[in-house]
């Protein structure tokens, strides 16, 4: 009879561990596929935030005097224009001497929804400033 009982008492300790090493792979699967979307999603606004930069940064007025400056209004359009058709939102800040972009998307999870991490906010900034020759 000892025998007996001594196995009724474990009889639910590998169903445990089993599934709490189902969701430790889950969850690291979770953290290999998302991890890599964020990555990606992420190098992709860093170049629509530094060629909006560029695009605007080439917007030059008073070249003659050869000090030329950037137009603040027709940069700020010009980048705008660029950021127009993709789905982020983009801040744009001009001076004189530079264009200064933001750029930011909300990422939706895929696998880590499950675990309550339903999206996740990136935000890139980029700078561009013209160069003589």
């Amino acid at each position: 009879m000892k025998n007996r009982s001594a196995r009724n008492s474990e009889s639910g300790v590998v169903t445990a561990f089993v599934i709490g090493l189902m969701m430790t792979f889950v969850v690291c699967a979770g953290l290999g596929v998302d991890g890599g979307r964020l990555i990606a999603r992420r190098i992709e606004i860093a170049d629509l935030a530094e060629n909006a930069a560029r695009i605007g940064a080439q917007e030059l007025t008073d070249l003659r005097s050869g000090e030329p400056k950037v137009d603040e209004i027709q940069a700020r359009i010009s980048a705008l224009n660029y950021l127009a058709p993709f789905d982020v939102n983009g801040e744009i800040f001009t001076s004189s001497e530079s264009v200064t972009v933001k750029v930011g998307t909300e990422l939706e999870m895929t696998l880590l929804k499950i675990f309550g991490a339903s999206s996740h906010e990136i935000s890139v900034t980029r700078r561009a400033e013209p160069r003589d020759k």
